[in-house]
């Protein structure tokens, strides 16, 4: 059975050492168990355009590669459409398109062919997708991606007081976190003093199943990004229990009201607790325990290459680390943090600090990858739009859009 972060690990930071540490910075307020906020006060979720249309900017992106990965898997590089129909599920396709009008959506990615009269129709890539393929695997293979990627995987572990995790929960932030495709044999088994695979009984299903368990504690890794930052990088000058913010951003036409605004300070000026320290000892409720949980959900984001993913990977993780609803408390409590996205056909929770605008500010090779991919798909698109030999005609005046309006829905109000 998985163990959760709630007990005891002699690589965390006990409870006493928390408390002292803690209560040196802040001797009358700490360790006040009950929240102080008012607890009838709402949050309006207003858009971010921005954001969303991070968000929206990669749709079908994840079923593109997921397909894209499974043609070049197959030994003759392509594969027979009767044989992708039953994978929709699997690589979350859109049920409202079939397997052979969503390739035909992206000409430019993927090409249908029918080998002879007699053999069923097939799909391939075409030439652009094989060199972006080509070109995507060099990054995959090269030594500075892969040693960042397994650092990456193995923080995520150490965010689990019992440093394992079950595959199928790795699965869900494989292409978030930046694993290849076959990253078991591909990558893990060449990091044997990192990684292992084991089995044990999930604690969801109460059944036995694959786990991956980091071998052991890696201490150099256990700074969060918020630590990290604090001392500009020089670990020597890091002293745990410091009075770390949260930045925040909210978007135009966001109105907290004053006593909320007034909690959220006082909240800020909390001591910062870090991710992969143990703080169950905290009472739940508390502002203290809540800012804990922020952190570690601060940190899983920054682990990620986009820094977002789907909110019910978040909350299936947050099963697994033992936090219940703190992760949905932390979203619908924190959004000059965090920003939920409704776009592409789910909810997306973003990291406010790592976009400006609709871009990263930190960009990752596999990001630019991830662009370029992008572009083929809708190269098409541009195309349609564009039909040669007919004049544009003059272009619509640009409408302005008023960032500030409040189409505020009554799901969209969150109560404390």
């Amino acid at each position: 059975m998985v163990v959760r972060l709630g007990h005891y690990h002699p690589h965390l930071m006990t409870s006493t050492l928390v408390a002292a540490v803690s209560t040196k910075l802040f001797p009358q307020r700490l360790y006040n168990q009950t929240r102080t906020f008012f607890v009838n006060a709402k949050v309006k979720w207003v858009r971010d355009p921005f954001l969303d249309t991070a968000v929206s900017r990669e749709k079908d992106l994840k079923q593109v590669l997921s397909l894209k990965n499974q043609i070049v898997s197959s030994p003759t590089k392509a594969l027979p459409l009767s044989s992708v129909s039953p994978l929709k599920t699997h690589l979350d396709l859109p049920t409202t398109t079939t397997t052979q009008k969503f390739f035909q959506k992206y000409p430019y990615v993927f090409h249908q062919f029918q080998p002879s009269p007699s053999l069923p129709l097939r799909v391939k890539l075409t030439p652009y997708a094989l060199t972006l393929h080509g070109e995507e695997s060099a990054i995959h293979g090269s030594s500075m991606h892969r040693d960042c990627v397994v650092k990456r995987l193995a923080r995520l572990l150490m965010l689990t007081n019992a440093r394992r995790l079950p595959l199928h929960v790795i699965d869900r932030f494989k292409f978030d976190l930046g694993l290849p495709h076959n990253y078991i044999t591909a990558l893990l088994s060449d990091y044997p003093e990192f990684f292992q695979v084991c089995e044990i009984k999930d604690c969801s299903t109460d059944k036995e199943t694959l786990a991956l368990e980091l071998v052991s504690w890696r201490k150099e890794l256990a700074v969060s990004e918020m630590e990290r930052k604090s001392c500009h990088g020089d670990l020597l000058n890091l002293k745990k229990g410091m009075c770390l913010r949260f930045s925040m951003n909210f978007p135009r036409g966001f109105d907290l009201e004053k006593r909320v605004m007034d909690w959220v300070e006082k909240w800020q000026e909390l001591p910062y607790i870090s991710p992969y320290e143990d703080a169950f000892h905290l009472a739940p409720s508390s502002d203290l325990a809540e800012k804990w949980a922020v952190a570690v959900l601060h940190e899983l984001l920054w682990l990620l290459v986009s820094k977002k993913t789907e909110r019910d990977n978040v909350f299936c993780l947050g099963d697994y680390l033992g936090f219940g609803d703190r992760f949905k408390k932390a979203l619908r409590h924190h959004p000059g943090i965090f920003y939920i996205s409704s776009k592409i056909r789910t909810q997306t929770v973003v990291l406010r600090e790592a976009y400006r605008k609709d871009f990263l500010v930190e960009k990752h090779p596999l990001m630019g990858m991830r662009h370029r991919y992008l572009h083929l798909m809708y190269k098409a698109q541009q195309h349609r739009r564009k039909p040669s030999g007919v004049v544009a005609s003059r272009p619509k005046r640009k409408r302005k859009i008023n960032l500030s309006t409040k189409t505020v829905r009554k799901e969209d109000e969150f109560v404390f």
